[in-house]
């Protein structure tokens, strides 16, 4: 078995395949290779980069993109989503900051801060 960053086990892989639009057998074009697709969309949302960053040996990224655009649209991936969830394994489920990012503004106040005497009665500017 190779395993590679980002990439999905081979017994990853056999839980999800036969969810997928394009595999052969089924009514339309058969796809070259959904796997490599599933893996680049993977991979793109945890490196988090823009879509043109994909690396190459993920093929052309405005055809990945565009896939990914669809099968959202089919609800594909909501079907994926909701698969797994049923045989969900939250061993290890956790949010941390490596998956969720606080918005730039949510450090501080917006605006200006009110400044205050001694009294507490607020400044006159």
């Amino acid at each position: 078995m190779v395993t590679r960053r980002y990439g999905l086990r081979d017994d990853q892989w056999e839980r999800i395949k036969d969810l997928l639009p394009g595999r052969a057998g089924t009514v339309g074009v058969t796809a070259k290779d959904n796997r490599l697709f599933v893996e680049a969309v993977i991979w793109r949302y945890r490196a988090g980069v823009p879509w043109r960053d994909l690396p190459e040996r993920f093929g052309d990224w405005k055809n990945i993109h565009r896939r990914h655009s669809r099968w959202a649209q089919r609800g594909v991936w909501q079907r994926i989503f909701e698969h797994l969830c049923q045989d969900a394994d939250n061993k290890y489920a956790m949010i941390d900051s490596t998956i969720v990012k606080a918005h730039q503004h949510s450090a501080g106040a917006k605006g200006s801060i009110k400044k205050t005497n001694v009294s507490g009665a607020h400044a006159e500017a």
